[in-house]
Protein backbone atom coordinates (compact mmCIF):
# COMPACT_ATOMS: atom_id res chain seq x y z
CA UNK A 1 0.00 0.00 0.00
CA UNK A 2 2.74 2.20 0.51
CA UNK A 3 4.54 1.86 -2.80
CA UNK A 4 0.86 2.39 -3.91
CA UNK A 5 0.16 5.67 -2.01
CA UNK A 6 3.55 6.77 -4.00
CA UNK A 7 2.41 6.42 -7.08
CA UNK A 8 1.07 9.67 -9.01
CA UNK A 9 -2.70 9.85 -8.43
CA UNK A 10 -3.36 9.52 -12.70
CA UNK A 11 -7.11 9.01 -13.11
CA UNK A 12 -9.14 7.19 -16.38
CA UNK A 13 -6.64 4.09 -16.50
CA UNK A 14 -7.61 0.66 -16.43
CA UNK A 15 -6.92 -1.09 -13.45
CA UNK A 16 -6.31 -4.83 -12.64
CA UNK A 17 -7.33 -5.37 -8.72
CA UNK A 18 -6.57 -8.76 -6.44
CA UNK A 19 -4.43 -10.98 -5.17
CA UNK A 20 -0.76 -12.94 -6.35
CA UNK A 21 -2.29 -13.91 -9.32
CA UNK A 22 -3.07 -10.15 -10.20
CA UNK A 23 -0.18 -8.86 -8.94
CA UNK A 24 2.02 -11.55 -10.95
CA UNK A 25 0.71 -10.57 -13.86
CA UNK A 26 3.10 -7.93 -16.41
CA UNK A 27 -0.42 -6.47 -17.31
CA UNK A 28 1.79 -3.07 -18.91
CA UNK A 29 3.70 -5.72 -21.53
CA UNK A 30 0.47 -7.71 -21.66
CA UNK A 31 -1.85 -5.20 -22.84
CA UNK A 32 0.46 -3.26 -24.67
CA UNK A 33 -0.49 -0.52 -22.60
CA UNK A 34 2.18 1.56 -20.36
CA UNK A 35 -0.35 3.28 -18.27
CA UNK A 36 -2.59 0.27 -17.05
CA UNK A 37 -1.72 0.23 -12.88
CA UNK A 38 -1.59 -2.99 -11.52
CA UNK A 39 -3.52 -3.34 -8.10
CA UNK A 40 -3.02 -7.42 -7.22
CA UNK A 41 -1.00 -7.74 -3.73
CA UNK A 42 0.02 -11.40 -2.83
CA UNK A 43 -1.92 -12.94 -0.24
CA UNK A 44 -4.97 -10.76 -0.39
CA UNK A 45 -8.52 -11.41 0.60
CA UNK A 46 -11.97 -9.95 -0.03
CA UNK A 47 -11.85 -7.98 3.16
CA UNK A 48 -8.08 -6.73 2.13
CA UNK A 49 -9.75 -5.56 -1.31
CA UNK A 50 -12.80 -3.79 0.61
CA UNK A 51 -9.99 -1.96 3.28
CA UNK A 52 -7.81 -0.48 0.64
CA UNK A 53 -10.38 0.14 -2.09
CA UNK A 54 -10.44 4.14 -1.43
CA UNK A 55 -6.73 3.96 -3.30
CA UNK A 56 -8.14 2.52 -6.48
CA UNK A 57 -11.65 4.50 -6.38
CA UNK A 58 -9.58 7.50 -5.96
CA UNK A 59 -7.81 7.20 -9.01
CA UNK A 60 -11.52 6.98 -11.29
CA UNK A 61 -10.43 4.37 -13.12
CA UNK A 62 -12.17 3.94 -16.93
CA UNK A 63 -11.84 -0.47 -16.42
CA UNK A 64 -11.71 -1.91 -13.20
CA UNK A 65 -10.45 -6.03 -13.91
CA UNK A 66 -11.13 -7.85 -10.40
CA UNK A 67 -10.21 -11.13 -9.27
CA UNK A 68 -10.06 -12.31 -5.83
CA UNK A 69 -10.83 -14.92 -3.97
CA UNK A 70 -9.02 -17.92 -4.05
CA UNK A 71 -6.93 -16.92 -0.44
CA UNK A 72 -10.32 -16.80 1.22
CA UNK A 73 -11.17 -20.24 0.50
CA UNK A 74 -7.91 -20.89 1.84
CA UNK A 75 -8.79 -19.49 5.01
CA UNK A 76 -11.85 -21.38 5.11
CA UNK A 77 -14.06 -17.97 4.20
CA UNK A 78 -17.65 -19.63 3.44
CA UNK A 79 -18.26 -19.02 0.13
CA UNK A 80 -21.55 -16.82 0.58
CA UNK A 81 -19.21 -14.23 2.87
CA UNK A 82 -17.08 -14.29 -0.37
CA UNK A 83 -19.58 -13.75 -2.59
CA UNK A 84 -20.99 -10.95 -0.57
CA UNK A 85 -17.64 -9.17 -0.32
CA UNK A 86 -17.10 -9.24 -3.90
CA UNK A 87 -20.88 -7.83 -3.99
CA UNK A 88 -20.16 -5.03 -1.70
CA UNK A 89 -16.67 -4.32 -3.77
CA UNK A 90 -18.69 -3.95 -6.96
CA UNK A 91 -21.33 -1.98 -5.20
CA UNK A 92 -18.70 0.71 -4.03
CA UNK A 93 -17.12 0.72 -7.13
CA UNK A 94 -20.69 1.48 -9.17
CA UNK A 95 -21.47 3.96 -6.71
CA UNK A 96 -18.12 6.21 -6.03
CA UNK A 97 -17.17 5.81 -9.71
CA UNK A 98 -20.05 5.13 -12.03
CA UNK A 99 -18.44 6.09 -15.25
CA UNK A 100 -15.89 3.07 -14.42
CA UNK A 101 -16.74 -0.41 -16.26
CA UNK A 102 -16.61 -3.61 -14.04
CA UNK A 103 -15.11 -6.74 -15.21
CA UNK A 104 -15.53 -9.70 -12.92
CA UNK A 105 -13.39 -12.51 -13.28
CA UNK A 106 -14.11 -15.94 -11.08
CA UNK A 107 -11.62 -17.83 -9.42
CA UNK A 108 -8.84 -19.69 -11.74
CA UNK A 109 -9.29 -23.52 -10.41
CA UNK A 110 -5.78 -25.08 -8.74
CA UNK A 111 -4.17 -28.55 -9.08
CA UNK A 112 -3.18 -30.45 -6.25
CA UNK A 113 -1.74 -33.06 -7.99
CA UNK A 114 1.73 -30.70 -8.52
CA UNK A 115 4.56 -31.47 -6.23
CA UNK A 116 4.84 -27.50 -4.78
CA UNK A 117 1.41 -27.34 -4.80
CA UNK A 118 0.37 -25.74 -1.18
CA UNK A 119 -2.26 -27.97 0.65
CA UNK A 120 -4.07 -25.87 2.11
CA UNK A 121 -5.56 -24.99 -0.98
CA UNK A 122 -7.18 -28.46 -1.96
CA UNK A 123 -10.42 -27.23 -1.86
CA UNK A 124 -12.10 -27.01 -5.24
CA UNK A 125 -15.14 -27.79 -4.23
CA UNK A 126 -15.26 -24.58 -2.51
CA UNK A 127 -14.12 -22.91 -5.98
CA UNK A 128 -17.02 -24.31 -8.03
CA UNK A 129 -19.25 -23.47 -5.08
CA UNK A 130 -17.96 -19.81 -4.78
CA UNK A 131 -17.84 -19.24 -8.49
CA UNK A 132 -21.53 -20.29 -8.95
CA UNK A 133 -22.70 -17.43 -6.52
CA UNK A 134 -20.65 -15.19 -9.00
CA UNK A 135 -22.50 -15.58 -11.66
CA UNK A 136 -25.78 -14.37 -9.50
CA UNK A 137 -23.91 -11.73 -8.33
CA UNK A 138 -22.61 -10.77 -11.71
CA UNK A 139 -26.31 -10.85 -13.26
CA UNK A 140 -27.13 -8.58 -9.63
CA UNK A 141 -24.66 -6.30 -9.99
CA UNK A 142 -25.11 -6.06 -14.49
CA UNK A 143 -21.29 -6.58 -14.82
CA UNK A 144 -20.08 -9.07 -16.97
CA UNK A 145 -17.82 -11.90 -15.81
CA UNK A 146 -15.00 -13.39 -17.45
CA UNK A 147 -14.92 -17.38 -16.68
CA UNK A 148 -11.47 -18.02 -16.40
CA UNK A 149 -12.14 -21.12 -14.74
CA UNK A 150 -13.37 -22.57 -17.82
CA UNK A 151 -10.33 -21.34 -19.49
CA UNK A 152 -7.82 -22.98 -17.77
CA UNK A 153 -9.37 -26.14 -16.26
CA UNK A 154 -8.70 -29.49 -17.87
CA UNK A 155 -10.98 -32.64 -17.80
CA UNK A 156 -10.77 -33.47 -14.40
CA UNK A 157 -11.86 -29.26 -13.59
CA UNK A 158 -7.86 -29.17 -12.20
CA UNK A 159 -5.70 -26.35 -13.47
CA UNK A 160 -4.09 -27.18 -16.53
CA UNK A 161 -0.54 -28.02 -15.75
CA UNK A 162 1.04 -26.72 -18.94
CA UNK A 163 -0.16 -23.25 -17.67
CA UNK A 164 0.88 -23.28 -13.60
CA UNK A 165 4.45 -24.05 -12.26
CA UNK A 166 2.88 -24.41 -8.65
CA UNK A 167 -0.77 -25.44 -8.92
CA UNK A 168 -2.06 -22.06 -7.56
CA UNK A 169 -0.47 -19.26 -9.84
CA UNK A 170 -0.18 -19.55 -13.46
CA UNK A 171 2.82 -18.93 -16.18
CA UNK A 172 3.86 -16.92 -18.32
CA UNK A 173 2.00 -18.92 -21.12
CA UNK A 174 -1.31 -18.97 -19.03
CA UNK A 175 -0.88 -14.63 -18.65
CA UNK A 176 -0.88 -14.96 -22.55
CA UNK A 177 -3.54 -16.73 -22.51
CA UNK A 178 -5.95 -14.53 -20.69
CA UNK A 179 -4.93 -11.02 -22.04
CA UNK A 180 -5.71 -13.27 -25.76
CA UNK A 181 -9.30 -14.28 -24.09
CA UNK A 182 -9.90 -10.56 -22.40
CA UNK A 183 -9.52 -8.86 -25.91
CA UNK A 184 -10.73 -11.88 -28.17
CA UNK A 185 -14.44 -11.52 -25.61
CA UNK A 186 -13.88 -7.43 -26.08
CA UNK A 187 -13.57 -6.45 -22.23
CA UNK A 188 -10.27 -5.43 -23.42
Amino acid sequence: MEKFKSEPLVTGKIVFLGNSITEMGDWKKLTGDSTVINRGIGGDITFGILQRLDEVLNRKPSKVFLLIGINDIGKDIPPTVIADNIKKILSRIQLESPATKIVLQNILPVNPTINKFPQHYDKQSKIVETNKLLVQVAREKNVPMVDLNKLFRDTKGNLQEKYTYDGLHINVVGYKIWIEHLKKTGYL
